[in-house]
């Protein structure tokens, strides 16, 4: 190759990295975001423990990248996004050169590129790149703080260097590719697993590179590469940990030895047996096996930095997810053990009968100097309901109903004998288990989100398979319309979402061409592209095996998969530049044409893209959780349940320092030994928690559910109560089983707090103008028959805590969490207090009694709104969600200052309420119609009843466009249909009280006319 290409190649190179860096730049967030982000900055700035399976490698480079914050907090989450710019626009880089390097092996020209041909090659490495950097999923990632643009730089990086391998293979220094890559490999395990799938790939190129090319050779080469994978992933990673483990268990519990001596002899063998193999090696001038040794070292080099996880956890901080402190709980917190796991050679249906349970070793808890296992069970299932590749599994009613649709289940009438006599089953036929795996795992769960990215995308709402949501589009009407009905009857709101994207499949089709070009010019390479395509695409829906209604978008999970597919838009340039040169003789000005057409593509998605991508000034996550955290009391406790209440509050709290002497407590996490430790430890400055209960009796395994039997017909203390749970007598427990299995219970459904006047008012758990509704003690009952770990740890802090430490609720927890204290609610803001007092029936359905006072200070003087209001700045639906919960709080706030009088403030809340997100980035809707309710009540009757007509307007274009949808469009859409009718029957009941009778009669018409119209589940 020239010295003048090779230059180029580099000053190119670079200028794609500038200018995807510049956008990310330019475009990022400048502070938290939500789901994950806020966990992974939090550990990176203090390395806590995230969750499993964590990703110690990336909070090291995280923590690295927080020191140019410079002390100052609130510039650290944006230095963790810089990371994941920096890492996406380096992963541009390696595309290009990537890109290039096949290219030349596809058109031989190893030695010499010149003329128009070197143009070529260029200009095919920056459309690929550019493409794949401005594309909707790899532009997502890039802008916060997460793992995937990182382990996104690892994938591209590892293939770029195995191709750098290629060039030099003939070089006895060669090998030196090889360790690089299993040292960035073994690194890359701390960042996401998903690295491992590039494996296949590298052990391709290096047969093409030894081997004559054989179909048999290739089969073989293929399968070493998937055997190496598996290894990698199903042994060294499990395995070392698995290992140690038994060491441990030896030396402990056998010998008797104290904890950690045998994972420290562990890891002297391991460390010994390594650098023995390796002066072996040298000594007998083994080649081969020296190879070996050191990438066996470098792998496990790299893996090494999980031993942070087990030295933090050891430290106790306050994000210490699963206490991975030793041996055992790491291989328990490395192996996602909590999470269940979906089959995936072998299991069950969802209509499987259970016909016993099987205990196991869950793990083991330190206790008495040895290693006690406890045990976990899992259900065993009738045979005649076992398949192999199981894709319908959940027992889930919602799961079920989206598996009945997809697969098109009718199955077969098993006949199964139960408790309550013969009855009939229903078995899916395979046929139907595969049409669910391919309907909806690989179209909506993969094709869908391949097609955002090279088609267009219909919206930024999550898509659960119905034509209004997430569904992805060309801008084409004959295309769309059959699939998604008339597109030109959306309503304004879907029609105008920024995240309506067409790239009217130009991207597609330039990625076909140029998968075309490489099959006629380069099977070797193709195959290579190809493999890395479908390894990131469909093998990994394949092994996932998720189940419906997933909690989020999981596009970032293929962004490997879309990787490769940039390499053939790239290409598609050599396909043009080969018709042409035909014509031009190789001229330079044969390139032109196509580059001037392909260069449309990156363009394209670029101004397409950039509104739904641009973060900037957007602070929405980080004063939403800061608005949490202001809405309760000093030294206060507040109860949450997702990832969107947990993650930015726990950041705010950790990072920028926030609210620190309030303990938030996930009650989700709550169901777990380790947290319920956690929250019995000081945090900042927030003291632990005053459990009853010693803390060990809520290890793993133990109190995980307690049967509530009413034995005790009057309420009972609630000490008492625990102090009865508590106990390990096997007196004060049930055998559930009859076989010997003594679980802890709940003897009574009716609990007694003591409420001391004077001690309420102090601590303020009630105010003083709540003082003559004090309820004294304070009764409340619980109703479920079960309950759960969380459960038990709330009603344990209530016994200790003698109404010392405010306890919130945030609003957003599910109501089946509130244990029957909902009675005692107090809405303050974003979360409700739990006060001994006795509140007043709310209605329709609302929870807890409104203080107007606290809340009207939390919500016009105290909460943050993140620039929502400033026009440019994006709010997705995440956002719109949550803004919808404050615009129903506004309303409730406004509604209850209107029943005291005060419409002065009411109207106040309602200006608030409806101006801190403007309708054109959030229209009015089934969520608005009590906060208008609420200002016709202060008085202003005709703004209310325009925003009411504004309402209806909403609801009958959503409703126009699913009555118009043709037969078989209408599944999944029910939710869309229902909320815009109830919208319908609100305004009629609300407009008809105020006596705006042309509202309520337009709202009661249109109700009608749909009600008959709309698709029922």
């Amino acid at each position: 190759m020239k010295k003048g290409f090779r230059l180029w190649n580099s000053i190119t190179g670079w200028a794609v990295f500038a200018v995807s860096l510049v956008i990310y730049l330019m475009t990022i967030e400048p502070t938290v975001s939500f789901w994950d982000c806020g966990e992974f900055i939090l550990c990176s700035y203090r390395l806590e423990v995230g969750h499993p399976p964590g990703a110690p490698f990336f909070m090291l480079l995280g923590r690295f990248f927080t020191l140019f914050a410079g002390g100052d907090t609130s510039k650290v989450a944006m230095m963790v996004n810089i990371l994941s710019a920096l890492a996406s626009a380096f992963t541009i880089l390696f595309l290009f050169w990537t890109i290039t390097r096949l290219v030349r092996l596809a058109t031989g020209d190893d030695e010499t590129v010149t003329g128009g041909k070197s143009l070529a090659i260029l200009a095919a490495g920056a459309i690929g790149a550019l493409a794949y950097a401005f594309s909707d999923t790899f532009w997502f990632s890039a802008v916060e703080g997460e793992v995937y643009a990182t382990s996104s730089l690892f994938t591209a990086a590892v293939v770029w260097a195995m191709l750098r391998w290629y060039d030099e293979a003939d070089d006895p220094r060669s090998g030196r590719w090889i360790i690089l890559i299993a040292y960035l490999m073994g690194l890359s395990i701390g960042v996401h697993l998903l690295n491992l799938l590039a494996l296949p790939v590298i052990v391709l190129i290096w047969y093409f590179r030894k081997h004559k090319a054989t179909t048999r050779g290739f089969i073989y080469a293929l399968l070493a590469g998937f055997v190496i994978l598996g290894v990698l992933n199903f042994v060294f990673v499990p395995g070392i940990p698995t290992v140690a483990g038994w060491f441990e268990l030896f030396f402990v519990n056998t010998i008797g030895l104290p904890y950690n001596t045998g994972l420290y002899i562990y890891l002297i063998i391991l460390t010994g047996l390594i650098a023995g193999g390796i002066w072996y090696s040298l000594k007998k001038g083994r080649r081969i096996l020296n190879y070996v040794m050191t990438v066996i070292a470098v792998l496990v080099l790299g893996y090494s930095s999980f031993a942070m996880i087990i030295i933090r956890a050891n430290a106790h901080p306050p994000m210490n997810q699963n206490d991975p402190s030793d041996v055992f709980s790491f291989i328990y917190y490395i192996n996602r053990s909590q999470y269940p796991r979906a089959p995936f050679l072998y299991g069950n249906y969802y209509s499987a009968p259970v016909i016993g349970l099987e205990k196991k070793i869950g793990g083991y808890n330190k206790k008495d100097g040895r290693y006690e296992p406890y045990y976990t069970t899992e259900y065993k299932y009738d045979k005649r309901f076992m398949t192999i590749f199981p894709r319908m599994y959940s027992t889930d009613q919602g799961h079920i109903r989206e598996y009945e649709y997809w697969g098109k289940v009718r199955g077969k009438k098993i006949t199964v004998r139960s408790g309550q006599g013969d009855e009939q089953v229903t078995l899916p036929t395979f046929g139907e288990n595969l049409r669910f795996f391919f309907r909806y795992q690989v179209g909506v769960m993969y094709m869908r989100y391949f097609m955002w990215n090279f088609s267009g995308r219909q919206n930024d709402i999550q898509g659960n398979g119905n034509v209004m949501d997430g569904n992805w589009i060309t801008g084409i009407p004959f295309l769309d319309n059959p699939r998604l009905g008339d597109q030109s009857l959306l309503p304004d709101d879907y029609r105008n979402n920024p995240a309506r994207n067409a790239y009217f499949l130009l991207p597609l089709l330039a990625g076909l061409a140029g998968l075309y070009w490489q099959y006629r010019r380069d099977g070797k390479g193709l195959s290579l592209v190809l493999l890395l395509f479908l390894m990131t695409g469909l093998a990994i829906v394949t092994y996932l095996n998720q189940n419906p209604s997933q909690p989020r978008e999981r596009d970032y999970a293929y962004a490997g998969s879309f990787y490769a597919f940039a390499i053939w838009i790239g290409m598609s340039v050599m396909l043009f530049y080969d018709l042409l040169r035909k014509t031009m003789k190789d001229h330079p000005a044969a390139i032109l044409p196509s580059v001037l057409l392909l260069a449309a593509v990156p363009l394209l998605m670029l101004v397409r893209n950039y509104d739904d991508h641009d973060r900037s000034d957007r602070y929405t996550a980080r004063d939403i959780a800061s608005n949490y955290l202001a809405t309760v009391d000093e030294n206060a406790v507040l109860l949450t349940y997702g990832d969107n209440d947990s993650f930015p509050l726990w950041y705010i709290q950790d990072v920028e320092g926030f609210r620190t002497d309030v303990r938030v407590a996930n009650l989700s996490y709550l169901q777990s030994g380790f947290y319920i430790e956690t929250m019995s430890r000081k945090a900042f400055e927030s003291d632990a928690l005053p459990f009853t209960i010693p803390v060990e009796k809520y290890i793993e395994g133990a109190r995980v559910q307690l049967p509530v039997r009413e034995l005790i017909k009057e309420p009972t203390p609630i000490r008492k109560v625990m102090e009865f749970v508590g106990s390990d007598d096997p007196k004060a427990m049930v055998d559930l089983s009859g076989r010997g299995d003594y679980f802890n219970f709940i003897p009574v459904t009716e609990f007694i707090v003591d409420v001391d006047s004077a001690h309420v008012i102090a601590t303020g758990a009630v105010r003083p103008y709540h003082a003559d509704r004090m309820l004294k003690p304070l009764i409340w009952k619980f109703s479920n028959d079960m309950a759960i770990k969380d459960d038990l740890a709330v009603m344990d802090f209530i016994a200790g805590n003698n109404w010392e430490r405010p306890l919130y609720y945030s609003v957003t927890v599910p109501a089946s969490t509130y244990i029957g204290l909902e009675q005692h609610f107090i809405l303050e803001g974003m979360a409700y207090r739990v006060s001994p007092i006795r509140t007043d029936q709310p209605v329709r359905g609302e929870t807890g009694m409104v203080d107007t006072r606290e809340m009207y200070e939390n919500m016009m003087n105290n909460f943050r709104w993140g620039n929502a209001e400033k026009e440019g700045v994006y709010l997705d639906e995440n956002n719109r969600r949550m803004f919808a919960v404050f615009r129903r709080q506004f309303a409730r706030l406004a509604n209850a200052l209107v029943e005291e009088g005060d419409t002065v403030r009411a109207l106040a809340a309602i200006e608030k309420g409806l101006g801190i997100v403007p309708p054109e980035k959030m229209p009015y809707d089934y969520f608005s119609t009590d906060l208008v309710n609420a200002l016709a009540l202060a008085g202003r009757r005709e703004d209310a009843e325009k925003l009411f007509t504004e309402i209806v307007d909403n609801s009958v274009s959503v409703l126009s466009f699913i009555a118009a949808l043709p037969d078989g469009k209408s599944y999944g859409i029910e939710y869309n249909a229902s909320v815009s009718l109830q919208a319908l029957l609100d305004v009629y009941r609300l407009a008809a009280g105020h006596g705006m009778h042309e509202v309520a009669a337009r709202a009661s018409g249109e109700l009608n006319r749909f009600y008959g119209e709309m698709p029922a589940r």
